[in-house]
């Protein structure tokens, strides 16, 4: 393909297409082990043999994930210094930290993951057991946190000077504190505890449409539409943080997102619509001095206009679209839990018909697009830089004529992959359906 004869596009797109497949698996790897342990939490306190048993089988379906992440993982950790040779040279040993943090952090979970799995039905105290998972959820997420600060630090470079076209006098820490990573990595630890509980709520729900009327999956379902409603008014509230960090130290990607162009004062927030040739918008969706409250918290604010960069510096206009995914879906999602949790206390049986299962349903992947979004969001908002101010992706990028060959052979690794994630996990619950392990383990099968 004519495309892939361009190494700088080949290298975005490749580096695109790992990305999106890595989001899906790291983003359940750091959601579920909350997940695993609230329910065995739950379990334990109420003693009761269903919540136990949804840890037990979705611990089955983590280590799958966990499993595939370690290859994406590997993945991104190659291609970054086969892809973006020039960026590691210049920034490697100040990323260096971070990235070797989040391998350690992931070895501490695998290490208990391994043990917690072994010892099962080994402990007569089931405390001491959970005690096993609170090291495996505290991995994971710090491995999240680790990996975010590289994010951070290429969307706010700090804790070096540049001499010579080199970083010097480089200080590991506070490039990993820079002030991008409180936001980002509240917002991503957030949103992967709320994509996790609402994928769990979304399997739950198939299952009672499917006919399976056990009471194992309605706990299930109840549980997860509740923790998905916490956590998606968390990410709400730390998403309102991240606009007023945009506002401030990103404004030209918070300009393009909102199609914002020039610089005035009680400025709308735009949503959907058409942008033509004139940078005039149609047929949006437009909410008066919402831009200015969500940058300056102050509807009258002055918020920076597009405009006020140099064309080459501007980020992608379709953006704004991917922005409005992610909106949109936040804001349903946060709507549908919340009608589920008011509707079961108040008794009402709508949310207990078909259609508004399917709705639960369509809200597990609806969530994981919501990420996908967002990410896509963060990567082509930033541009046309890798490393904001300080070196394009034009100039970071391999010049090897073969990353084409390549976006190709991975792609179909992914695909692979994929088909054999879906396989694994149909047979490990097929053959052991939850009527069944509840009779082995002397609980009720009703």
């Amino acid at each position: 393909m004519l495309l892939f004869e361009d190494p700088v596009f080949s290298s975005r797109m490749l580096t695109l297409l790992t990305l999106t497949f890595h989001v899906i698996f790291a983003t359940l790897g750091v959601g579920l082990p909350l997940m695993i342990m609230i329910a065995q939490w739950v379990g334990i306190k109420k003693n009761d043999l269903h919540y136990i048993m949804m840890a037990r089988r979705w611990a089955r379906g983590f280590v799958v994930l966990v499993a595939v992440g370690v290859v994406t993982g590997t993945a991104i950790g190659l291609q970054l210094a086969l892809l973006w040779p020039n960026f590691m040279e210049l920034a490697g040993h100040v990323i260096a930290l971070p990235l070797f943090m989040e391998v350690f952090a992931f070895f501490f979970e695998a290490i208990f993951l391994g043990i917690y799995l072994y010892t099962w039905d080994r402990f007569e105290n089931q405390r001491k057991h959970l005690l096993l998972l609170v090291p495996v959820a505290v991995g994971a997420t710090m491995s999240a946190f680790f990996i975010t600060t590289v994010n951070g630090f290429m969307n706010a470079p700090a804790g070096f000077n540049i001499v010579d076209g080199q970083m010097t006098g480089v200080s590991p820490i506070e490039a990993m504190f820079n002030v991008a990573t409180p936001t980002k990595v509240a917002h991503v630890i957030s949103t992967a505890f709320m994509t996790a509980a609402f994928v769990l709520a979304a399997i739950a729900a198939y299952r009672l449409i499917r006919g399976s009327n056990h009471v194992y999956h309605k706990k299930a379902l109840h549980m997860t539409m509740k923790l998905g409603l916490i956590f998606a008014v968390a990410t709400a509230i730390i998403g309102d943080f991240s606009g007023k960090y945009l506002a401030e130290h990103q404004p030209e990607k918070l300009a393009a997102a909102e199609w914002h162009f020039e610089t005035e004062e009680e400025a709308p927030l735009i949503l959907w619509g058409i942008l033509d040739d004139d940078q005039e918008v149609r047929y949006g969706i437009e909410i008066p001095y919402a831009l200015s409250i969500l940058a300056h918290n102050d509807p009258t604010a002055e918020v920076i206009g597009l405009n006020e960069y140099p064309e080459e510096e501007h980020p992608p206009m379709f953006v704004h679209y991917l922005f409005d995914i992610m909106i949109t879906i936040g804001m349903w999602m946060i709507a549908l839990s919340l009608a589920y949790w008011f509707a079961m206390r108040r008794g009402w049986n709508f949310v207990k018909k078909n259609w508004f299962r399917w709705l639960i349903v369509l809200g597990g992947p609806l969530s994981m697009l919501a990420i996908q979004a967002g990410w896509w969001m963060t990567e082509f908002g930033r541009q046309p830089w890798i490393l904001r101010g300080v070196m394009t992706v034009q100039e970071a990028a391999t010049q090897s004529n073969y990353v084409g060959h390549m976006f190709f052979l991975f792609a179909g690794l992914y695909l692979i992959l994929g088909i054999g994630v879906a396989v694994v996990l149909r047979k490990v619950f097929k053959n052991h359906p939850v009527e069944k392990e509840l009779a082995e383990q002397g609980g009720d099968q009703s």
